[in-house]
């Protein structure tokens, strides 16, 4: 880092030692057994974040009409409890024994049980027995996963079809567990017309929150999106929350999956995750959740008794993987250098933290060290401000260039009121900076000017107050 001296390290928490977190990571597709739980549990802990996302897997749990057995799903919601994290339920997919295209479809992925009477009637008694086995343990539980796209919904996208299955699921999930916080959307893109369409059947009522996925190249529209979002929502029941329930990108450009066609790398994996989550946070997302714990099989259109239809692999996550002959993701798991940036951010977020506007503008000057060109401008950079639980305050920005071009690095100014003199924080590699005294001017009110602080096309962050 040009002109700094690295003076020490974030810390790294486990999920125990966080008391709460808006942070969480999918642990998904364990209903099609696509990799090992046992090995992962007590490296998903150390990464920090407190929530993580599972899938329900009727079809692996009723083998035999109207006999629920739970004992593997029991088995994950239990280990990650006792690891102190949070499982939150996404409440999928179909079941072969009540016909129709999930005969068909691997893991019945995408085939939802309301074509038929019985099937409704099923789908209805297994969320009932659902909700009241996990009282208690799984406060939250999301209905279906991005019903708006067709691979999850496979006679095609429905909005008023999905906003009253969910009143139904709802209302089901509730006879079982009162208590519930019922997330709604899963939308695999944020869509303005499919999500008030779906407001239309009444579903306001039956839900506590709003659930989006964010698979963008350009991440430069995130927050507008997320303000339209929050303005849809508004139109039928303010109280509503947003929750990001999928994000995520590809260490690998021979991946399977979203945004497959870029040329991915290990390092490109660790900007798009750390450009996502702060966008979220910064725009008040409730919760945000990585995509995805594990390297494994998409499986999205995989057909019974054609192997080589979910043999289509997925490089989203902070654990690698080899594949057996199965496509069931094998080996020690290794952690890749986006799992450590994600433990730097859960660390740094830790707690109860909160979006705040801080007294920071943005100043021009020629940055020598660059080639004598200006420095960065404000409409150049995204930036968000927080305020930590501890007291202390921190200033994320960055340049939102490509991800996809060459590396982006140069120079920005900055004129702080009040908050007296900073630490410059990396979350790649989680170093802690002083700058040096040349570069900052100080006035008797605690106020500073900040010369040509290097930027990024990453998040760095400015933490004004004690280094956790």
């Amino acid at each position: 880092m040009h002109r700094m001296h690295r003076i020490g390290k974030i810390e790294p928490k486990t999920a125990a030692e966080v008391a709460s977190s808006r942070l969480g990571i999918g642990f998904e597709k364990l209903d099609r057994d696509a990799f090992d739980p046992e090995k992962a549990y007590d490296k998903l802990s150390r990464i920090g974040v407190k929530w993580v996302r599972i899938q329900s897997g009727w079809q692996k749990t009723e083998r035999e009409k109207g006999v629920y057995d739970f004992s593997w799903l029991d088995k994950i919601v239990d280990n990650i409890i006792a690891r102190g994290m949070q499982p939150w339920m996404c409440v999928c997919y179909g079941n072969a024994l009540y016909g129709g295209m999930a005969t068909e479809v691997f893991g019945a992925v995408g085939c939802p049980p309301i074509h038929t009477e019985e099937q409704r009637a099923a789908w209805r008694n297994y969320c009932v027995a659902l909700g009241k086995h996990f009282r208690g343990r799984v406060t939250r539980m999301e209905i279906w996963n991005e019903a708006d796209a067709t691979p999850t919904w496979k006679h095609g996208a429905n909005a008023t079809e999905y906003g009253e299955f969910v009143i139904a699921t709802s209302k089901a999930l509730r006879v079982g567990n009162p208590d519930l916080y019922i997330v709604a959307g899963a939308m695999a893109k944020i869509r303005m017309r499919y999500l008030c369409e779906a407001f239309e059947t009444g579903m306001a009522k039956h839900i506590h929150a709003v659930s989006f996925h964010a698979y963008l190249f350009d991440d430069r529209r995130l927050s507008g999106d997320i303000k339209a979002l929050r303005a849809a929502i508004d139109r039928y029941d303010s109280k509503i929350e947003i929750i990001q329930g999928e994000s995520g990108s590809q260490s690998s450009p021979f991946g399977h999956g979203a945004m497959y066609e870029g040329a991915w790398s290990p390092r490109k994996q660790c900007k798009q995750q750390l450009r996502h989550l702060v966008t979220d946070l910064g725009m008040g997302v409730r919760l945000t959740s990585y995509f995805s714990c594990m390297d494994m099989m998409e499986a999205l259109n995989g057909r019974v008794g054609d192997q080589a239809s979910y043999k289509d692999f997925g490089y989203f996550g902070v654990l690698g993987a080899e594949f057996d002959e199965n496509g069931i993701a094998t080996g020690a798991y290794p952690e890749k250098p986006s799992y450590y940036t994600l433990q730097n951010l859960a660390s740094l977020f830790a707690g109860d933290i909160r979006v705040t506007d801080l007294p920071i503008t943005v100043e021009v000057e020629n940055a020598p060290h660059c080639g004598n060109i200006p420095s960065v401008s404000y409409g150049e950079i995204e930036d968000y401000g927080f305020r930590l639980d501890n007291g202390a305050y921190l200033y994320a920005y960055w340049i939102p260039s490509s991800l996809m071009t060459a590396e982006t690095e140069s120079a920005v100014s900055f004129s702080v009121g009040g908050m007296g003199m900073p630490h410059l924080i990396d979350p790649m590699d989680g170093s802690i900076y002083e700058i040096f005294a040349p570069m900052m001017e100080a006035d008797a009110f605690g106020g500073v000017e900040l010369h040509l602080l290097p930027i990024r096309d990453y998040p760095l962050f400015l933490l004004f107050g004690d280094v956790r």
